[in-house]
Protein backbone atom coordinates (compact mmCIF):
# COMPACT_ATOMS: atom_id res chain seq x y z
CA UNK A 1 0.00 0.00 0.00
CA UNK A 2 2.78 2.30 0.59
CA UNK A 3 4.41 1.65 -2.70
CA UNK A 4 1.29 2.46 -4.25
CA UNK A 5 0.82 5.91 -2.91
CA UNK A 6 4.56 6.78 -3.85
CA UNK A 7 3.69 5.65 -6.87
CA UNK A 8 0.73 7.85 -7.42
CA UNK A 9 2.77 11.30 -5.69
CA UNK A 10 5.40 10.84 -8.17
CA UNK A 11 3.07 10.36 -11.15
CA UNK A 12 0.96 13.13 -10.16
CA UNK A 13 4.11 15.58 -9.28
CA UNK A 14 5.79 15.28 -12.71
CA UNK A 15 5.50 17.79 -15.26
CA UNK A 16 4.03 17.02 -19.00
CA UNK A 17 7.52 16.48 -20.63
CA UNK A 18 8.31 14.20 -18.27
CA UNK A 19 6.98 10.32 -18.14
CA UNK A 20 6.90 7.69 -15.88
CA UNK A 21 9.19 4.60 -16.59
CA UNK A 22 8.07 2.07 -18.50
CA UNK A 23 7.61 -0.37 -15.38
CA UNK A 24 5.12 1.46 -13.49
CA UNK A 25 1.76 0.26 -14.51
CA UNK A 26 0.89 0.47 -10.74
CA UNK A 27 1.26 4.21 -10.80
CA UNK A 28 -0.38 4.73 -14.41
CA UNK A 29 -3.23 2.60 -12.98
CA UNK A 30 -3.94 4.61 -10.24
CA UNK A 31 -3.27 7.94 -11.43
CA UNK A 32 -6.04 6.60 -14.55
CA UNK A 33 -8.19 5.67 -12.25
CA UNK A 34 -8.18 8.95 -10.37
CA UNK A 35 -8.45 10.53 -13.48
CA UNK A 36 -11.51 8.78 -14.21
CA UNK A 37 -13.36 9.46 -10.82
CA UNK A 38 -12.73 13.33 -11.25
CA UNK A 39 -14.50 13.85 -14.58
CA UNK A 40 -18.00 14.87 -14.82
CA UNK A 41 -21.30 13.36 -14.51
CA UNK A 42 -22.98 14.05 -17.61
CA UNK A 43 -26.25 16.29 -16.84
CA UNK A 44 -29.89 14.90 -17.72
CA UNK A 45 -31.47 17.34 -20.44
CA UNK A 46 -33.51 19.83 -18.93
CA UNK A 47 -37.02 19.97 -18.90
CA UNK A 48 -37.90 22.36 -21.86
CA UNK A 49 -40.35 25.55 -21.86
CA UNK A 50 -41.46 26.13 -24.98
CA UNK A 51 -43.10 29.76 -25.72
CA UNK A 52 -44.72 29.61 -29.21
CA UNK A 53 -46.22 33.06 -30.22
CA UNK A 54 -46.36 36.41 -31.86
CA UNK A 55 -44.04 39.59 -32.65
CA UNK A 56 -45.22 39.40 -28.41
CA UNK A 57 -43.09 36.87 -27.66
CA UNK A 58 -40.44 37.35 -30.26
CA UNK A 59 -39.22 40.68 -28.69
CA UNK A 60 -39.96 42.83 -31.59
CA UNK A 61 -37.55 45.28 -31.52
CA UNK A 62 -35.73 44.30 -28.59
CA UNK A 63 -32.20 42.30 -28.14
CA UNK A 64 -33.02 38.22 -28.12
CA UNK A 65 -32.25 37.77 -24.59
CA UNK A 66 -34.30 40.75 -23.76
CA UNK A 67 -37.80 39.22 -24.76
CA UNK A 68 -39.87 38.24 -21.96
CA UNK A 69 -39.42 34.19 -22.76
CA UNK A 70 -35.71 35.00 -22.31
CA UNK A 71 -36.21 37.55 -18.57
CA UNK A 72 -38.50 34.33 -17.81
CA UNK A 73 -35.65 32.04 -17.60
CA UNK A 74 -33.72 34.09 -15.56
CA UNK A 75 -36.63 33.65 -12.54
CA UNK A 76 -36.38 29.94 -13.81
CA UNK A 77 -33.22 29.90 -12.86
CA UNK A 78 -33.19 32.14 -9.76
CA UNK A 79 -36.23 30.13 -8.73
CA UNK A 80 -34.09 26.84 -8.85
CA UNK A 81 -36.46 25.60 -11.48
CA UNK A 82 -34.99 22.83 -13.70
CA UNK A 83 -36.60 24.51 -17.21
CA UNK A 84 -34.37 25.41 -20.13
CA UNK A 85 -36.67 27.64 -22.23
CA UNK A 86 -36.61 28.07 -25.87
CA UNK A 87 -38.49 30.96 -27.56
CA UNK A 88 -40.72 30.13 -30.97
CA UNK A 89 -42.25 33.80 -31.57
CA UNK A 90 -42.87 34.83 -34.85
CA UNK A 91 -43.65 37.91 -35.88
CA UNK A 92 -46.37 38.52 -37.78
CA UNK A 93 -48.10 35.37 -37.12
CA UNK A 94 -52.10 35.14 -36.71
CA UNK A 95 -53.64 31.74 -35.18
CA UNK A 96 -54.61 30.44 -38.59
CA UNK A 97 -50.25 31.15 -39.45
CA UNK A 98 -49.96 29.25 -36.11
CA UNK A 99 -51.34 25.68 -37.28
CA UNK A 100 -49.56 26.28 -40.37
CA UNK A 101 -46.29 25.50 -38.36
CA UNK A 102 -47.82 23.51 -35.03
CA UNK A 103 -46.91 20.12 -36.98
CA UNK A 104 -43.11 21.49 -37.07
CA UNK A 105 -42.83 22.52 -33.22
CA UNK A 106 -44.55 19.42 -31.84
CA UNK A 107 -42.08 17.26 -32.87
CA UNK A 108 -39.69 18.66 -30.52
CA UNK A 109 -39.95 17.48 -27.05
CA UNK A 110 -41.56 19.88 -24.57
CA UNK A 111 -42.74 19.37 -21.21
CA UNK A 112 -44.59 22.55 -20.66
CA UNK A 113 -45.88 24.96 -23.64
CA UNK A 114 -47.11 28.59 -23.65
CA UNK A 115 -49.51 30.21 -26.40
CA UNK A 116 -49.40 33.44 -26.82
CA UNK A 117 -51.76 33.54 -30.16
CA UNK A 118 -54.60 36.33 -31.35
CA UNK A 119 -53.10 39.57 -31.42
CA UNK A 120 -52.58 39.66 -35.09
CA UNK A 121 -56.28 38.36 -35.31
CA UNK A 122 -57.09 41.46 -33.52
CA UNK A 123 -55.53 44.10 -35.61
CA UNK A 124 -57.07 42.46 -38.76
CA UNK A 125 -60.43 42.16 -37.39
CA UNK A 126 -60.63 38.56 -38.34
CA UNK A 127 -63.95 36.90 -36.41
CA UNK A 128 -63.66 35.60 -32.61
CA UNK A 129 -65.85 32.71 -33.97
CA UNK A 130 -62.58 32.08 -36.04
CA UNK A 131 -59.98 32.34 -33.15
CA UNK A 132 -61.68 30.50 -30.99
CA UNK A 133 -62.08 27.67 -34.31
CA UNK A 134 -57.97 28.32 -34.69
CA UNK A 135 -56.94 28.09 -30.60
CA UNK A 136 -59.68 24.76 -30.27
CA UNK A 137 -57.63 23.02 -33.49
CA UNK A 138 -53.82 24.46 -32.06
CA UNK A 139 -54.98 22.65 -28.49
CA UNK A 140 -56.43 19.86 -30.13
CA UNK A 141 -53.02 18.89 -32.27
CA UNK A 142 -51.02 20.01 -29.16
CA UNK A 143 -52.52 17.54 -27.14
CA UNK A 144 -52.84 14.65 -29.44
CA UNK A 145 -48.72 14.85 -30.15
CA UNK A 146 -47.82 15.77 -26.56
CA UNK A 147 -50.52 13.98 -24.21
CA UNK A 148 -48.20 14.80 -21.16
CA UNK A 149 -47.38 18.51 -21.63
CA UNK A 150 -48.93 21.20 -19.41
CA UNK A 151 -50.24 23.91 -21.86
CA UNK A 152 -51.07 27.44 -20.79
CA UNK A 153 -52.75 29.85 -22.44
CA UNK A 154 -52.05 33.58 -22.59
CA UNK A 155 -55.41 36.02 -22.54
CA UNK A 156 -54.83 38.59 -25.74
CA UNK A 157 -57.36 41.80 -25.69
CA UNK A 158 -58.90 43.29 -29.10
CA UNK A 159 -57.87 47.03 -29.54
CA UNK A 160 -60.90 49.19 -28.66
CA UNK A 161 -61.16 50.58 -32.09
CA UNK A 162 -63.14 47.81 -33.49
CA UNK A 163 -65.98 48.42 -30.62
CA UNK A 164 -66.84 46.69 -27.61
CA UNK A 165 -68.85 44.03 -28.54
CA UNK A 166 -65.85 42.47 -30.85
CA UNK A 167 -63.69 43.57 -28.09
CA UNK A 168 -66.02 41.38 -25.80
CA UNK A 169 -66.25 38.29 -27.56
CA UNK A 170 -62.64 38.56 -28.53
CA UNK A 171 -61.64 38.38 -24.44
CA UNK A 172 -64.45 35.94 -23.97
CA UNK A 173 -62.58 33.24 -26.57
CA UNK A 174 -59.47 32.56 -23.86
CA UNK A 175 -61.48 31.87 -21.04
CA UNK A 176 -63.98 29.46 -22.93
CA UNK A 177 -61.36 28.06 -24.61
CA UNK A 178 -59.05 27.76 -21.49
CA UNK A 179 -62.17 26.24 -19.97
CA UNK A 180 -63.17 23.80 -22.75
CA UNK A 181 -59.61 22.30 -23.24
CA UNK A 182 -58.72 21.86 -19.54
CA UNK A 183 -55.23 24.51 -19.98
CA UNK A 184 -54.40 26.99 -17.35
CA UNK A 185 -55.09 30.31 -18.57
CA UNK A 186 -52.86 33.54 -17.74
CA UNK A 187 -53.88 37.24 -17.69
CA UNK A 188 -53.47 39.94 -20.18
CA UNK A 189 -50.07 39.61 -21.25
CA UNK A 190 -49.74 43.66 -21.54
CA UNK A 191 -51.39 43.56 -18.03
CA UNK A 192 -50.36 47.52 -16.81
CA UNK A 193 -48.36 47.81 -19.99
CA UNK A 194 -50.45 48.37 -23.03
CA UNK A 195 -51.81 52.09 -23.44
CA UNK A 196 -48.74 53.60 -21.16
CA UNK A 197 -46.50 55.22 -23.58
CA UNK A 198 -43.59 55.16 -21.47
CA UNK A 199 -43.37 51.40 -21.27
CA UNK A 200 -43.73 50.70 -25.26
CA UNK A 201 -41.75 51.25 -28.29
CA UNK A 202 -42.41 53.68 -31.04
CA UNK A 203 -45.19 51.97 -32.82
CA UNK A 204 -46.86 52.10 -29.11
CA UNK A 205 -47.43 48.41 -29.54
CA UNK A 206 -44.71 46.66 -28.90
CA UNK A 207 -43.27 47.00 -25.25
CA UNK A 208 -39.82 48.61 -24.71
CA UNK A 209 -37.21 46.91 -21.81
CA UNK A 210 -38.67 48.33 -18.92
CA UNK A 211 -42.34 47.42 -20.77
CA UNK A 212 -41.24 44.39 -21.32
CA UNK A 213 -39.71 43.56 -17.43
CA UNK A 214 -43.55 43.99 -16.22
CA UNK A 215 -44.42 41.33 -19.13
CA UNK A 216 -42.36 38.90 -17.84
CA UNK A 217 -43.66 39.36 -14.22
CA UNK A 218 -47.23 39.96 -15.36
CA UNK A 219 -46.73 35.65 -17.02
CA UNK A 220 -43.96 34.72 -14.14
CA UNK A 221 -47.14 35.14 -11.47
CA UNK A 222 -49.27 32.41 -13.38
CA UNK A 223 -46.45 30.10 -14.70
CA UNK A 224 -44.51 29.47 -11.70
CA UNK A 225 -47.10 27.33 -10.05
CA UNK A 226 -47.40 25.71 -12.90
CA UNK A 227 -43.58 24.76 -13.59
CA UNK A 228 -43.31 24.01 -9.79
CA UNK A 229 -45.86 21.37 -10.46
CA UNK A 230 -44.44 19.79 -13.33
CA UNK A 231 -41.00 19.74 -11.83
CA UNK A 232 -42.44 17.85 -8.97
CA UNK A 233 -44.29 15.43 -11.30
CA UNK A 234 -41.40 14.65 -13.16
CA UNK A 235 -38.80 14.45 -10.10
CA UNK A 236 -36.83 17.59 -11.75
Amino acid sequence: MASLILAVITACGRTNDQRPPADSGASRSAVESSGAQARPTPRAPRPTLLFVGTSLTAGLGLEPDSAYPMLIQRKIDSAGLPFEVVNAGVSGETSAGLLDRLDWLTRANFDVLVLETGANDGLRGIPPATLKANIETALDRIQAKRPDAKVVLVQIEALPNLGARYAADFHAVYGDVAKEKGVTLLPFLLTDVAGHRELNQGDGVHPNIIGERMVAANVWRGLRPVLEKAARQTGS
